[in-house]
């Protein structure tokens, strides 16, 4: 019997680091502030962490799988923001995150577990869209010489 069953090669032990995103949706030709809670890889959590990328994560927590997941359902915790909600498809993203941890295991002693890290390079610029639709219109087409393609 496996812990969890979408990702038999995990356990309750395994790291993985949760942060806290500001991001912005889209309706109604208005845009809406969003607080979400969801897993960062390790080279992202790395390169967020010892350099200066700006980036939308306000706060990052250091858990363990089994602290955050109780098979497929997300666990809140009580230092979590009370606004924030989970991302979608949450488990599986955590899944995929705790992986690369076991890759880059030194990244952990960043933020240890059971500790919070909120020394970002915190910015909502440009904002972070999550519905954001990407319409590709023939002017944006690049022109190109006619015989471009061709050998002379």
């Amino acid at each position: 019997m496996t812990t969890y069953p979408a990702a038999p090669d995990l356990s309750p032990e395994d790291y993985i680091l949760i942060g806290v995103a500001t991001c912005f949706i889209k309706a109604e030709g208005e845009v809406e502030e969003i607080t979400l809670l969801e897993p960062i890889p390790s080279a992202y959590a790395e390169s967020i962490i010892q350099g200066n990328l700006p980036t939308a994560y306000r706060q990052a927590f250091g858990l363990s799988l089994g602290q955050i997941l109780q098979g497929e359902t997300p666990q809140r915790r009580e230092e979590f923001p009370a606004e924030a909600q989970f991302c979608a498809d949450f488990s599986e993203r955590t899944y995929a995150a705790a992986r690369t941890y076991r890759r880059n295991s030194h990244i952990t002693d960043l933020v240890p577990l059971g500790q919070q890290y909120d020394r970002f390079n915190y910015t909502t610029q440009p904002k972070r869209v999550l519905n954001a639709k990407n319409i590709v219109r023939k002017e944006d087409n690049v022109k190109q010489h006619e015989y471009t393609h061709q050998i002379l």
